[in-house]
């Protein structure tokens, strides 16, 4: 896919990876830029910056994402690319059991890191299948394909995140349909605050920009996994090929680092 002169969505659009997104889809000539946020005033102060279109979406609502992408529509016809791209992050907590996080907190993992995926599919694909062509990026983790120590709420859920983008690229692969499933390991975002990254960011912190390119190498090579770490693919290797061997890695990396810090 070329982004130039399509009709693009980013939930999560106000901050981090989704802003970058934001920003690299306008520079590459996109017809119409939706920052679609839960804080409406970054949402605003993107699209301002850009000549983006700001909406205020809670994605755990499903009425909110089906509204929005019915608004969007009725303006510019289609939508041409939905990126599903909001996420959070809350760690396990003490007395770091996998099981210590409370029960709200894996709730709002399913429902932002899988549900919102389901969501904003459900919505675009009734239209996107008439026409024959749509593009849905979903971003995940590197966490999805391997793990993210100390946080199993958030680690499962990507997980899922995965499974879905699958199903999704298998069961409308026929229908025009292209996915595309984006795992980066750490990016210098809220999310992780000032830290160093923890486990996650072994290999190194990339900047949202940096996501951003590794996106439009994959949205141009219609790549269902889209890896801005290049070492996430190695590991996911050796996580398949020995998985005794690769659990017992984890627990060596864990054991280095301790428990991470909210």
């Amino acid at each position: 896919m070329n982004v130039n002169g399509k009709v693009v969505v980013v939930t999560g659009g106000g901050n981090g990876i989704g802003k970058g997104l934001c920003e690299r889809f306008a520079a590459e000539g996109a017809a119409a830029v939706i920052v679609a946020d839960l804080e409406l005033d970054s949402a605003k102060t993107v699209a301002e910056a850009i000549g983006g279109t700001a909406f205020e979406v809670n994605v755990r609502d499903e009425g909110q994402i089906a509204s929005m992408v019915q608004d969007v529509i009725a303006r510019f016809g289609h939508i041409d690319l939905f990126c599903s791209n909001a996420g959070i992050i809350a760690l396990d907590g003490p007395p770091w059991y996998a099981t210590s996080a409370a029960n709200e907190t894996w709730q709002a993992m399913w429902d932002i890191h899988v549900m919102s995926h389901v969501y904003a599919a459900r919505a675009c694909l009734p239209s996107m299948i008439e026409r024959g062509e749509g593009y849905f990026l979903n971003t995940a983790s590197a966490a999805g394909l391997l793990s993210q120590v100390g946080d199993a709420a958030y680690s499962t859920t990507k997980h899922a995140a995965v499974g879905f983008a699958e199903s999704l690229a298998i069961t409308h692969g026929d229908d025009g349909i292209k996915v595309s499933c984006l795992c980066p390991q750490a990016v210098a975002t809220r999310m992780i605050g000032d830290t160093e990254g923890g486990t996650a960011g072994v290999d190194g912190i990339l900047t949202p920009a940096d996501v951003a390119e590794a996106v439009m190498q994959g949205l141009a090579e219609e790549r269902f996994l889209i890896l801005p770490h290049p070492s996430v693919a190695t590991y996911r290797e050796r996580k398949t090929a020995d998985y005794d061997r690769w659990i017992g890695g984890m627990r060596k990396l864990r054991r280095q680092f301790g428990n991470p810090e909210v």
